[in-house]
């Protein structure tokens, strides 16, 4: 699993960046979206980028699986695409039709391939680091 969102921090923010994943119930996403963005709901993600080279990425996994079949996917899938999604935004990306379809491209690259579920793990918790400099 971590090495799935390890491979893709890496294609989509570069080696150096260094990325925590952390996932929480809908009561902390509500709170947290609102403090943030000044909406007072839970949300599926939210990316804050720390520095330059850093962020973090919240995912809320029951806002996630309600959310699923309206994209017509499974909450292992729609996980994947939030994803990729919230390292899109920590990139420097807003919403538009360039994220668009650079949300489709990682999304084909990284999942189409296995469309049961590559990620079976979603109690997050992720620290992706940057990759270690040899001596």
């Amino acid at each position: 699993m971590e090495e799935n969102f390890s491979i893709m921090k890496n294609d989509i923010l570069g080696k150096d960046y260094s990325l925590s994943i952390a996932c929480v119930d809908e009561k902390t996403s509500r709170k947290i979206n609102k403090k943030y963005r000044k909406i007072d709901k839970a949300t599926n993600i939210l990316s804050f980028p720390l520095r330059k080279d850093m962020g973090e990425i919240i995912l809320c996994p029951t806002v996630i699986k309600k959310g699923a079949k309206k994209f017509g996917k499974t909450s292992d899938q729609f996980l994947g695409f939030l994803v990729i999604h919230g390292m899109l935004h920590l990139k420097g990306f807003e919403h538009s039709s360039t994220m668009e379809i650079l949300e489709e491209k990682y999304d084909q690259k990284y999942f189409s391939r296995n469309r049961r579920g590559v990620i079976h793990d979603t109690s997050c918790g992720w620290r992706i680091s940057k990759r270690r400099k040899k001596s």
